[in-house]
């Protein structure tokens, strides 16, 4: 089948490589003029696939509230006169409850442990490199109440088989050294050690490469204006460049990805979520995170990548903005300065990424009521941890292959 993806970041590629090797014609649309250029760029490198929550939690909308007048918030949020932005932060708080919370931690958890097992897979098949390191991720707490707020995330792992260790503050330091130099703000951590690191950036245009040499066909620098759907059926892509035909056309715009087709009668309750990040130089490697620490407090990730350290994290509920706030920046500072002081921050690039979030966490992942057209988009922070999993679910699915994990609960079709 002539398969058309639209969109180049981390999801879009992935799918495009998953789907040329089950023998699709592939061609991969995308205004950027070259692979994962936005929300793929530069964000915070952790591949985590055991500290995988839905934001959507018990407690939180109090925590909310707090965190707004906090000075180094975690969320900010604007409110705007927008339909979208109120219908979605709605469902999200209609998903706040310990029962809700369960079954979202489930699909995903279900998700990001077949992404684990398909990404060491594709790893192995193509021998890329995008310096990865396979160290795991340190949840870190600051406060007694951060230690016991964990222990829902821990009976969720445990009842998934998902390997965690609950440590104290010297397992904490054992896995990461330079926690040395700030033991004492550190009263314990939660650590899944199966997670990875990784620059999603390189990943993408290595992999990129290798799709092309199973034939896929990159289309950059290409606007999208609309789909071509006859008789209920999806038929081919509008672009400022002409009209391409397809058999099939899969989603992977994040963020843009409802936009697109909310006029075919498609209600995709994805909506941005902007993060931050800064991309350090190392100068002091003994005060540098061996892999990835999850700073509880502001809910930001540390993360080292080769000789760089990538800080990010935050969510900012602004629509479609994607300035750089001064406030932001400082709040990434403050967080990795605090844990790993020593960096030169004045080499440090800053960064933002509108990341596509759906409100009850999991990604939308395939069929739509358009027949021939799917959906792979919505995965929030974790698209580097889920696009692996994500596209060999969608290439099944194209191919009217049954998907090695149940993925009945992931189409669209579950908000209605």
């Amino acid at each position: 089948m002539k398969v058309i993806v639209l969109g180049a970041g981390i999801v879009g590629v992935t799918s495009a490589y998953q789907l040329a090797k089950a023998g699709h014609e592939v061609t991969v649309v995308d205004r950027q003029p070259g692979p994962a250029l936005e929300t793929s760029f530069a964000n915070a490198g952790e591949v985590s696939f055991g500290y995988c929550s839905p934001w959507a939690a018990p407690g939180i909308p109090m925590k909310a509230m707090k965190w707004l007048f906090m000075q180094h918030a975690p969320l900010i949020l604007r409110p705007k006169a927008d339909i979208a932005m109120l219908a979605w932060m709605a469902q999200l708080l209609r998903n706040c409850t310990s029962a809700r919370y369960a079954l979202n931690k489930s699909r995903m958890l279900r998700l990001a442990d077949y992404s684990r097992i398909s990404l060491a897979a594709l790893r192995e098949e193509t021998g890329i490199a995008y310096d990865e390191r396979m160290r795991g991720t340190l949840q870190l707490f600051r406060t007694e109440s951060q230690l016991e707020a964990s222990a829902k995330d821990v009976k969720a792992l445990a009842a998934d088989g998902i390997p965690f260790e609950v440590l104290d503050p010297e397992g904490c330091i054992r896995v990461e050294p330079a926690l040395e130099h700030v033991r004492e703000k550190i009263v314990g951590g939660l650590l899944t050690p199966k997670d990875e690191t990784g620059d999603c950036f390189k990943f993408s245009n290595a992999l990129a490469a290798k799709a092309e040499t199973l034939g896929v066909q990159f289309n950059y620098g290409s606007i999208i204006r609309g789909l071509d759907v006859e008789g209920g059926r999806v038929t081919g892509v509008v672009t400022a460049h002409g009209r391409l035909q397809a058999d099939a056309v899969l989603v992977a715009l994040g963020s843009f990805s409802p936009l697109l087709v909310r006029s075919h009668g498609i209600r995709l309750p994805v909506y941005p979520v902007k993060g931050y990040s800064l991309t350090i130089p190392i100068t002091d490697a003994t005060r540098a995170p061996v892999s990835t620490v999850m700073d509880e407090t502001y809910k930001i990730a540390i993360t080292r990548l080769g000789d760089r350290i990538r800080v990010g994290g935050m969510a900012e509920i602004s629509g479609y903005s994607n300035d750089l706030g001064e406030p932001r920046r400082l709040t990434l500072q403050h967080s990795v300065t605090d844990l790993f002081p020593g960096g030169d921050l004045s080499q440090a690039s800053f960064w933002s990424g509108l990341r596509p979030m759906t409100p009850d966490g999991t990604p939308v992942i395939g069929p739509t009521k358009v027949a021939g057209l799917f959906l792979n988009t919505g995965h929030g922070t974790l698209g580097r941890t889920m696009s692996s999993g994500s596209a060999r679910i969608i290439a099944d699915l194209v191919s009217l292959r049954k998907p090695d994990i149940d993925a009945t609960d992931l189409a669209v079709d579950r908000y209605s």
